[in-house]
């Protein structure tokens, strides 16, 4: 049982609780903390879970193992260094720092050994899992390109970063946005209660490693929309997966095709449960659900799977999400942003967290 301790009450935080609640044998929430009290007082009483007035406050009265914080981008860097010196091990939400300077001033806390990780879950989710763990087999062939519309920003650079297999290697940015007319979807509130034509942002962004390229094209839009999908390419010298579909040659003149297909429980009259299995493409199962019998969505496994591995790390194990994985993350991502907003090529610098970075790739 890993007993973890939650700093706000925004809408984010009801992912680390009802993956908590999925997982009762465990996963416990030791408190939460927040200074918006009615939204606090509804979580509490949803989850049945214990509010403090400050981090400190709980802390002193629960002890958790971990703490996680979800507020907003300006009050993260502040909390995380309050938890630091409190020697309690952290999981932030993303990103944990809004600018560079922030994000060197919270690598410096690392270097003398506070105990930071970032909750960056996209990778963790079970058809982006499916797909790493493919294109990682060697199938493919040394992965060359990859075309991402799957996610915003620093989590959309982050599944990029993986695929490609890239650390803290130069990149040249480029980017523009573009806007189109679109009828207004839904949104974290529900579901449109009218027709309404509204603007959709759409970012698009190239990352040139030099050997290897990266195209990020979202809009968030695709998030809520039931007409705006998502869509991944990776391509690779022998083969490449399009979506849920993956062909590469077994030789030189015998190309494989392959389908990724969910198995899941509580289907058609199926009595197991209701939960994800595990994904399989061809004789193979690329992926298995950590958090069977749990009901949860896609994201929440993912989170849940977060939570429990920064519960093996706070034991001695290895880093769910190191802090500079997600430094590097949010570094491309402000890039992206500089480069869409002057229409000039923006190039990387190496960064202080650069060299942890490269050794962990």
């Amino acid at each position: 049982m890993a007993r973890f301790g939650i700093v706000g009450a925004g809408w984010r935080v009801n992912w680390f609780l009802r993956a908590a609640h999925g997982l009762p044998e465990k996963l416990q929430v030791a408190g939460l903390a927040a200074r918006r009290p009615k939204q606090a007082f509804d979580l509490a009483a949803e989850f049945g879970v214990n509010i403090y007035r400050s981090p400190s406050e709980m802390i002193a009265a629960e002890a958790p193992d971990f703490v996680v914080t979800s507020v907003s981008w300006p009050a993260n860097p502040p909390i995380i260094r309050q938890l630091v010196e409190q020697n309690m091990p952290v999981l932030s939400e993303t990103p944990p720092a809004t600018t560079v300077e922030e994000m060197t001033e919270l690598w410096a806390l690392q270097e003398q050994g506070a105990r930071i990780q970032v909750a960056e879950q996209y990778h963790r989710q079970p058809h982006h899992a499916a797909r790493l763990a493919f294109a990682r087999s060697g199938r493919l062939g040394r992965i060359s390109q990859v075309q991402l519309s799957a996610a915003h920003g620093y989590h959309g650079i982050s599944l990029i970063r993986r695929f490609l297999g890239i650390g803290a290697e130069p990149v040249t940015v480029t980017a523009r946005r573009f806007t189109s007319p679109i009828v207004q979807s839904p949104t974290r509130e529900g579901p449109p209660l009218e027709e309404k034509v509204t603007e959709s942002e759409q970012l698009i962004a190239a990352f040139d490693f030099g050997d290897r390229l990266g195209i990020l094209d979202f809009t968030p839009d695709q998030y809520f929309s039931w007409v705006r999908g998502q869509r991944i390419l990776v391509r690779g010298e022998r083969g490449e997966i399009i979506d849920d579909k993956a062909a590469y040659l077994q030789d030189f003149r015998t190309p494989i095709h392959l389908a990724f297909t969910r198995h899941s429980a509580g289907l058609d009259g199926n009595l197991e449960g209701n939960y994800l299995k595990g994904i399989q493409a061809g004789e193979q199962w690329w992926y298995h659900n950590p958090t069977i019998p749990a009901e949860l969505t896609d994201d929440e496994i993912a989170v849940a799977d977060l939570l429990l591995r920064m519960a093996d790390y706070v034991r001695g194990g290895d880093q769910p999400y190191s802090l500079a994985e997600a430094c590097q993350d949010r570094y491309l991502d402000v890039l992206a942003a500089q480069a869409a907003e002057t229409g000039q090529p923006v190039h990387s610098k190496p960064q202080p967290w650069a060299n942890a970075l490269s050794a962990q790739s």
